[in-house]
């Protein structure tokens, strides 16, 4: 059975890297210990979210305060290529249960989108509430998954910023898939160069992707690709298209983290 993980801060889990114990405070600490009711002598795995991992049995437990002593340290590689998820914005919390399922199935990065059929809208001081609930759902989805790497939820992007992001993407050598179900060629058999460092993956609203803006985000270069024969909701088809390209780039032939 996989232990339960925790999360530190990366400057206090590098203060403590190599030592004999390490601290868990804050909200992390009561969340250990009122919520998961975590108790003296229980081994679990703590992380920094950037690929640390210490490995120990708990000594104390308080709501302000978990002591580890930790019998294992180690640094575990993100993997490679990495996965992106850009997801455009949408109603009822499906972007956030795309978010969720991919951050399980192992993206390194989250891009917002605000498409131009998105109905949910972020704005003004909307936008760090929004970003910030982001940033936790995938913290509380990578715990879920015993995952070291805590994906990074970054500022949304309205079309035109996706644009010029995915054109930065393509001059790093990286790889933009856009999921379109009118797209002759199918992501199961789209090339992805051995030295690729990334492959990011585009999903549209509820209401899908105009012909101005497909034309836009592939003449940026985006790679028009569909999934499959069916159309799926925008919270699966995410997850459904980094589970095809996970397998495809065997990053879940070794126990990934």
């Amino acid at each position: 059975m996989s232990l339960p993980v925790f999360v530190v801060g990366e400057a206090e889990f590098a203060a403590a890297e190599g030592g004999a114990s390490l601290d868990v405070l804050g909200t992390e600490a009561q969340h250990a210990a009122s919520v998961r009711r975590i108790r003296a002598g229980e081994a679990v795995d703590v992380v920094d979210g950037r690929g640390g991992r210490a490995r120990g049995t708990v000594r104390s437990a308080a709501r302000d305060r978990v002591t580890v002593d930790v019998t294992t340290w180690s640094r575990e590689a993100p993997a490679q290529p990495a996965l992106i998820l850009v997801q455009a914005l949408a109603k009822g919390g499906r972007d956030e249960q795309a978010l969720e399922t991919a951050t399980e199935l192992g993206i390194e990065r989250a891009l917002p989108w605000q498409a131009e059929r998105s109905v949910s809208v972020w704005s003004g001081p909307k936008i760090p509430k929004a970003v910030a609930r982001w940033q936790a759902i995938a913290l509380a989805a990578a715990k879920q998954a015993r995952r070291s790497w805590v994906p990074t939820v970054e500022q949304p992007r309205s079309t035109k910023e996706l644009c010029a992001w995915i054109r930065e993407q393509a001059e790093g050598g990286a790889l933009v898939a856009l999921l379109h179900e009118e797209a002759s060629a199918a992501l199961t058999e789209l090339p992805v160069p051995a030295d690729c460092p990334a492959v990011a993956l585009v999903v549209g609203p509820e209401g899908g992707i105009g012909e101005k803006e497909t034309a836009a985000l592939v003449d940026a270069g985006a790679k028009l690709v569909r999934l499959g024969p069916h159309v799926l909701r925008t919270s699966s088809a995410g997850p459904a298209g980094l589970a095809v390209l996970a397998t495809r780039l065997n990053l879940w032939g070794a126990r990934a983290q």
